[in-house]
Order: C-alpha cells, then structure tokens, then sequence
C-alpha cells in the first residue's frame, strides 16, 4: 500500500470523555478511520504517521455508519504524547 494511501485511512481523532479515559488508564487512541481500510493498514498508518508500536487495533462500525478504531499502543510509548500532538489533552 503506497504512503499516500495510509495517510488518507484515519480521518479524524475522538474527542470524548470515553476517549480521553482511555489515554490515560490503557494508553489507547481512538479514531475514526476510513470504512475500508484493514485493521493491518490502520496499524501501519498509525505507526507511519506517529512513530509509535502499535500492539493491538479494534473496530467497530458505529450507527452512524462510520468505522472507529482503538488503538492501543505499546509500553514505552505514551498515548498522552500523542493526543498532545492532536490537541486533545
């Protein structure tokens, strides 16, 4: 998958209560990510664009038909630096 392609899969951070517990308590990021996109392309992206190991990635298609993934990072990496850097702390 080219470079472009990945930075075109996640479209926007959460902003939520939810979200920001996560960060905190399980050092993972929530986004809204590109309907079609794998969970390996989410993974990739998320390293790619943040520099970061990603350990695990879940999805789910919310009601309102949009695909949000949880990502959850790896111990040495903190999901505060990154929701620093996207201005959500």
């Amino acid at each position: 998958m080219s470079e472009d392609r990945l930075y075109k899969i996640i479209i926007r951070p959460v902003h939520s209560e939810k979200a920001i517990n996560m960060i905190d308590k399980q050092n993972t990021l929530i986004f809204i990510v590109d309907r079609e996109s794998t969970k390996h392309d989410i993974k990739r992206a998320v390293e790619l664009i943040f520099g970061v190991k990603v350990l695990k990635v879940r999805t789910l298609i919310t009601s309102k038909g949009e695909k949000k993934a949880y990502v959850k990072l790896a111990p040495e990496y903190k999901a505060s630096d990154i929701a620093a850097q996207l201005g959500l702390m």
